[in-house]
């Protein structure tokens, strides 16, 4: 019997509904939205296509998104400058600077100059500390890890006691849904085991997990024989590995894999994700829920 699969592209769905009705909620009681703005440097097609779906997402859910688009050669100190002016902007909840910038900005730098209270990104060393302490310290998990961990609950899988095994160290996937998962609370409590590329016996470690979130970025890294029967397993990986015809619009598009054999594991899985269709749409998800609940922290009303 095939595994049930976690849909990301379903999941997206509630959230951004269950998001909406919430942002109308607080509007009618306390005459605000949620403010969020990008700032993105240069003309990245990839940058520009990614910025213009979080717009797009924004303005769906009723938020009050700015675009701030800034020319490649805009120095350091202006964008520190135009990061403050939005730090210091009451109507703003969330601030963004897209990655990468160009060479001539140094990334950590911009990064950390955000106000945590706004970094609704999570990747600010405020926020990084705040998700070790866990518990009421937590303001905003990472985006990626933060729709792991949402997947997850919402299967019905169950985390207390489990046993979950990480693939992959990244600061943006592998430490912090690790960090999430060993957690107290819900979708949380598990043992949790780190692997990584230096890792001894990878298959072995692989085989008793309970639940397998896979974020190295190889495609088909994890074979079917590496999974243990009933697991759930959490395939973070978009791997591009060619082109094809869209039967749609006759266009060229890419390819993709995920770091899991999909049509193998799913025969032995409990519960997988689909590649694509699986963890890349909760990012922006978790995002606008992210800022939402800035606002939310602003208002006194968590």
């Amino acid at each position: 019997m095939s595994a049930k699969l976690i849909k990301g592209t379903e999941i997206r769905e509630e959230i951004l509904e269950e998001i909406t009705k919430e942002v109308a909620e607080i509007k009618e009681k306390h005459g605000v939205v949620p403010g969020l703005v990008t700032i993105l440097v240069g003309e990245s097609p990839a940058s520009i296509s990614y910025v213009t779906l979080k717009i797009k997402t924004a303005h769906r859910v009723g938020f009050n998104e700015i675009q701030d688009s800034q020319s490649e050669d805009i120095s350091e100190a202006d964008l520190l400058a135009l990061i403050d002016k939005y730090n210091n902007d009451d109507s703003i909840n969330g601030i963004l600077v897209q990655l990468p910038l160009p060479k001539h900005i140094n990334e950590k730098k911009v990064l950390n100059a955000i106000d945590p209270d706004k970094d609704v990104d999570g990747f600010h060393p405020v926020n990084v500390g705040r998700l070790m302490i866990g518990g009421d310290e937590v303001k905003f998990p990472p985006c990626t890890p933060f729709g792991i961990q949402e997947m997850i609950i919402r299967a019905g899988v169950e985390t207390s006691g489990a046993e979950v095994v990480v693939v992959g160290r990244s600061n943006i996937v592998g430490k912090p849904i690790a960090n999430m998962m060993v957690q107290k609370g819900p979708g949380a409590n598990s043992t949790v085991t780190i692997v990584h590329t230096r890792t001894k016996d990878l298959a072995a470690h692989c085989k008793r997990a309970d639940i397998l979130i896979v974020a190295a970025g190889v495609p088909d890294l994890v074979k079917p024989e590496w999974i243990k029967p009933g697991a759930c397993v959490i395939d973070v990986g978009v791997n591009r590995v060619g082109e094809k015809i869209s039967e749609k619009t006759g266009k060229k598009i890419a390819i993709l894999k995920g770091d899991v054999d999909f049509d193998a594991a799913k025969e032995i899985a409990g519960y997988i994700t689909p590649v694509p269709g699986g963890v890349g749409p909760m990012t922006i998800t978790m995002l606008m829920l992210n800022t939402l609940k800035s606002l939310k922290f602003k208002l006194g009303l968590m």
